[in-house]
C-alpha cells in the first residue's frame, strides 16, 4: 500500500480539477490576451475562476487578486513591492515577521537587510506561535510591514491573525499574511482579518503547481516585481497560464465547499494517528493540539532521528515529512523546533504527517503500523536511547 501523508508539501490534483483544466491545453488554446476568437474563448472561465477566488477568501468586488506563478512569487512581490514604496522612496526602514516564517518570507527578508532594511524576527510563544502584542510592541514609527503567516506549515498551529490585523490597521501599518496552509483547511476571510495582503499556492489545496495568488485590499498599491505586458492590470506581466487559473479557481471552489469534511473526518484521521503515535513512550506533539489546522502533526519522538524515520518509512511505502519541503534538502536541525528551544537531540526528531480528504481510514491503519514498527527498530539501534543508563527519565 501507498500512503501520502505530506500534504502540506503538496497535494494531488483533485480529478475533478484535472478535468477543468484539460481542455485549455489542446482545445481552447487562445492567448486571452488576443482579440479574436481563440483568445476570446478563455475569458468565460477565466472569469468565472476569479469569481471562485474572490467568493473563497471573501474579497471585495474591488479589492484585487492577482495570478501569479506559486506563493513564492505573491511573497516576494509584497515583501519586495513594500520596500521600493514604503522604504526606497520614503521614509519607512523597518519590516517584522515571525521567526517561523516560511523561507519564502525570511530569505526574502535577509535580502532586504543586506540592502540596509531593518528587520525584527518575532520570537513564537510555547505554543508555537506569535502573540499579537509582541507585534504592537515592536511596532515602530518607520515600520512599513508587518508580515504574519496565517498557518503553520510544520506545526499547523494558526495565528491570531484578526488581532494582529486590528493592531496594524490601528497602527496605520500595513499587514501581509502567507496563507498558503490556511486555504483549504480552515476558513480565510480576508474582511474579518483585517489583511492588506494574503498569498496563497493552488497546489496545497488540490489545484496543479506552477500557479498561486496575491490579494491586494482595494486601496494599496505595489511596485510590479514583474514588469512587461499589461497582463494582470499590470500588476503582473506575462500571459496567463490560463489552464492552471481555471483548476485554481475550481480548487479553491471544491476546497472550501469541504472544509466541513475537512474539521471533521480528516481531524478525526489525524487525530487516530497521533493518539497511536503518543501511546509510544517519549512521545511529544510540538506545539500542543489545540488551535491547528485539522489534518496536520509535528511530532518528536526521541532517541529517533527525522530522515532516519522517513527512511524506513518510504520502504513502507508511506510519505512523510521532516519539515518544509522548501528545506528538506538542508540537513540542519528543524527551525521549527529551534524556535521552540529544543534541545539538540530533540531538534532533529520531528516528523511531520499532514493529511488531505483523499486519505482513509485503510491507509492510516496501515501507516500506525509501519510508524510502531519504525520506532521500535531505530530506537534499537540508538545509542542515545536504547543504552541509556537506568538514572535517564526514559526508564530503559
Amino acid at each position: 500500500m501507498e500512503v501520502y501523508l505530506d500534504n502540506n508539501a503538496t497535494t494531488a490534483v483533485d480529478p475533478a480539477v484535472y478535468e477543468q483544466m484539460k481542455p485549455f491545453f489542446c482545445d481552447i488554446f487562445g492567448n486571452p490576451n488576443s482579440l479574436h476568437r481563440f483568445g476570446a474563448g478563455t475569458h468565460p472561465k477565466m472569469m468565472e475562476a476569479l469569481d471562485y477566488l474572490y467568493s473563497g477568501i471573501n474579497a471585495d468586488d474591488e479589492d484585487d487578486i492577482v495570478i501569479t506563478g506559486n506563493a513564492t512569487e505573491s511573497i516576494n512581490t509584497v515583501i519586495k513591492g513594500i520596500w521600493i514604496d514604503k522604504i526606497l522612496n520614503a521614509d519607512k526602514n523597518h519590516i517584522i515577521v515571525s521567526e517561523v516564517e516560511h523561507p519564502a518570507v525570511t530569505a526574502t527578508c535577509k535580502f532586504l537587510e543586506s540592502q540596509g532594511v531593518s528587520v525584527t524576527y518575532l520570537p513564537v510563544n510555547e505554543e508555537g506561535i506569535v502573540d499579537a502584542q509582541s507585534v504592537k510592541q515592536y511596532l515602530r514609527e518607520d515600520t512599513a510591514l508587518v508580515s504574519i503567516m496565517w498557518a503553520n506549515n510544520e506545526t499547523g498551529k494558526i495565528f491570531p491573525i484578526e488581532e494582529i490585523g486590528q493592531i496594524c490597521k490601528e497602527a496605520g501599518v500595513l499587514f501581509h499574511s502567507d496563507a498558503t496552509q490556511a486555504i483549504g483547511k480552515i476558513p480565510v476571510d480576508v474582511q474579518k482579518a483585517n489583511v492588506d495582503f494574503i498569498s496563497f499556492s493552488a497546489h496545497k489545496f488540490h489545484g496543479p503547481k506552477g500557479v498561486g495568488g496575491l490579494y491586494i485590499k482595494k486601496g494599496n498599491k505595489l511596485t510590479p516585481l514583474l514588469h512587461g505586458g499589461e497582463q494582470m492590470g499590470g500588476k503582473r506581466a506575462g500571459t496567463v497560464d490560463v489552464a492552471s487559473m481555471v483548476g485554481m479557481g475550481f480548487a479553491m471552489k471544491l476546497a472550501v465547499e469541504a472544509l466541513e469534511y475537512e474539521a471533521t473526518e480528516v481531524k478525526r484521521l489525524r487525530d487516530k494517528l497521533e493518539s497511536a503515535i503518543l501511546e509510544l513512550p517519549e512521545t511529544v506533539v510540538i506545539g500542543g493540539v489545540n488551535n491547528r489546522t485539522p489534518n496536520t502533526t509535528l511530532i518528536s519522538i526521541r532517541g529517533v532521528e527525522g530522515e532516519s524515520m522517513l527512511w524506513d518509512l518510504n520502504q513502507k511505502g508511506i510519505g512523510a515529512s521532516t519539515g518544509s519541503a522548501c528545506a528538506s534538502e538542508d540537513l540542519e536541525a528543524n527551525p521549527v523546533m529551534n524556535a521552540f528551544g529544543s534541545d539538540s537531540e530533540l531538534a532533529h526528531t520531528g516528523v511531520r504527517f499532514s493529511l488531505s480528504r483523499f486519505n482513509t481510514e485503510e491507509q492510516i491503519d496501515y501507516a500506525i503500523e509501519a510508524i510502531i514498527g519504525a520506532v521500535k527498530r531505530l530506537r534499537n539501534l540508538s545509542s542515545s536511547y536504547a543504552y541509556a543508563p537506568e538514572s535517564h527519565k526514559s526508564g530503559l
